[in-house]
């Protein structure tokens, strides 16, 4: 039977637990991408804290596709050695990492960008802050040369694995939907033009890094927004890439327009709203021979635990609970099975825009009222 602490193998990495550390925005870059020693002591905490694999923040492939100050950087060999120190603080606390690749796409600002956004489609929707500009044929080729670029540096400063970002309405997720994506040529159209640049993404990265190097996938299962990224399609772009030799797809769903089915959703405060992610997962699981990572609102043990015995998923991701205990993997491991302490209010992501890094809010304002009771 398989257990959440089981070692496992992901294309010849070896993983010490089924438990993944879900990539998210920190902050706590320099306002070039440049990663800061903070980073790297963040990262380590975390493999210190005994998750199996951590999937960095998403780091974008050029500066227009840039989102959100802090955010981490990839498109350029000068960040060589911090990004060298990011990896070598992770292993020397006996962790693995893999880099996340992004482009942000419509979902970038111009301020953050230096440009206008780029996109499928100069169309304006709920998820685009303003109406971006459409790529040309020779632009589109050109991003998908520089997510392999990326993934070359990911390999050679020393990370175990790469990961596309192709959920929560970001570029590639936007080719993906035919609510952002009104092409009539070859890159639009039916699923099969809309999940070209998905697969010549794959296709550059897995040239980039050979056969034997870890390539991931975070994949939408559903945009959960009328006209987006059905989960039929879903299904079937999850195939194809398993098809080609993906190594492991992680499962999320929707974007920033999908109301209460948002990526990163809030109350989640019993067992059965855990794991909201699960259906979609599991539909995708018996489809592909590749492992499949659930993430998306594990709080319990015996949640994860289930999951993995049930195999309804072979890994199961955690994000928001390890901002507020890096430990939980090795609390739980020790026998400490009670939930993860947070509370899934979302008030770790406002410090990354004020005090140059995401933290538990929750965390300060127990400790302060601990110290005014004493």
């Amino acid at each position: 039977m398989k257990r959440l602490f089981d070692e496992t193998l992901l294309n010849g990495l070896l993983l010490k637990n089924r438990l993944v550390r879900s990539a998210t925005w920190e902050g706590m870059a320099d306002a070039d991408g440049r990663p800061t020693m903070k980073l790297a002591e963040y990262n380590a905490a975390l493999a210190q804290g005994g998750v199996g694999l951590i999937i960095s923040g998403y780091a974008f492939i050029r500066p227009d596709g840039k989102q959100l100050p802090g955010q981490l950087g990839i498109h350029t060999d000068a960040f060589y050695l911090e990004l060298r120190g990011l990896a070598d603080a992770v292993h020397d606390k006996g962790g693995k990492i893999c880099l996340q690749l992004v482009h942000c796409g419509g979902q970038a600002t111009t301020q953050s960008a230096g440009r206008l956004p780029l996109a499928p489609s100069a169309v304006k929707v709920d998820q685009y802050p303003e109406t971006p500009d459409e790529l040309t044929e020779e632009g589109i080729k050109e991003l998908i040369a520089a997510f392999g670029d990326a993934a070359r540096r990911a390999m050679g400063c020393g990370f175990d694995a790469v990961q596309l970002h192709g959920a929560h309405g970001y570029l590639i997720n936007q080719f993906l939907s035919p609510l952002t994506n009104r092409r009539t040529d070859g890159w639009g159209g039916d699923l099969e033009g809309r999940s070209r640049f998905l697969m010549e993404c794959y296709r550059s990265v897995r040239g980039a890094v050979g056969p034997d190097f870890p390539v991931l996938i975070k994949l939408n299962g559903s945009d959960n927004l009328a006209g987006g990224l059905s989960p039929e399609d879903a299904l079937s772009a999850a195939r194809a890439l398993a098809a080609e030799g993906i190594d492991a797809i992680e499962v999320s769903s929707g974007t920033p327009a999908s109301g209460e089915e948002t990526p990163v959703r809030q109350q989640i405060d019993t067992p059965g709203r855990e794991a909201y992610n699960l259906t979609l997962a599991e539909r995708i699981k018996n489809a592909v021979a590749c492992p499949v990572i659930v993430v998306g609102g594990v709080r319990s043990f015996e949640v994860a635990e289930g999951i993995i015995r049930r195999e309804e998923a072979d890994y199961v991701a955690l994000a928001r609970p390890l901002i507020r205990e890096p430990e939980l993997a090795l609390r739980w491991q020790r026998g400490d099975e009670s939930p993860a302490r947070c509370i899934s209010c979302n008030g770790c992501f406002k410090p990354g825009l004020t005090q140059g890094g995401i933290r538990c809010v929750i965390d300060a304002i127990e400790r302060e009222a601990k110290y005014v009771s004493l």
